[in-house]
């Protein structure tokens, strides 16, 4: 196992400033969907899981996840730390089953729940096209 390129002071710094609200790939959600006329409430605290979009209209949940915090199968995003892995594969798997339990849990309230992984907000179309798909939109 190697060691940690940065004190931990420094290291706590940086894992600090990763927020979990208003992300770049969130807001290129938002913005997409606003675009195409589609209005939504943020971060329903009322919900399990806090879903980053919500649209009461169409009974949806929309979770943007990062591909390496939630675990998104075969993404180059999603590698696995080299170092501390005792600390970071719990840590992710906790992630993930988190995940699925708000999931079935929104499912079971009658929720549609959509995910929108991190990697596919990167090209603007593509992520219409898929915003579309979850709409079942021919916009």
């Amino acid at each position: 196992m190697s060691a940690d390129i940065v004190s931990p002071t420094h290291r706590s710094k940086i894992m600090s400033m990763i927020r979990g609200k208003n992300t770049q790939p969130e807001m290129a959600v938002r913005s997409v969907c606003h675009e195409m006329g589609l209005r939504y409430r943020l971060h329903r605290k009322d919900l399990i899981g806090k879903p980053d979009l919500v649209f009461p209209k169409h009974r949806l949940c929309i979770f943007v996840h990062g591909c390496f915090w939630h675990r998104h199968t075969d993404c180059k995003y999603a590698y696995t730390p080299k170092s501390r892995q005792d600390f970071w594969l719990p840590k992710l798997a906790k992630n993930v089953e988190r995940d699925k339990n708000a999931q079935e849990a929104l499912k079971n309230d009658g929720w549609r729940v959509a995910i929108i992984w991190e990697c596919q907000t990167k090209n603007r179309e593509l992520l219409r096209t898929e915003i579309q798909k979850i709409f079942k939109l021919n916009i």
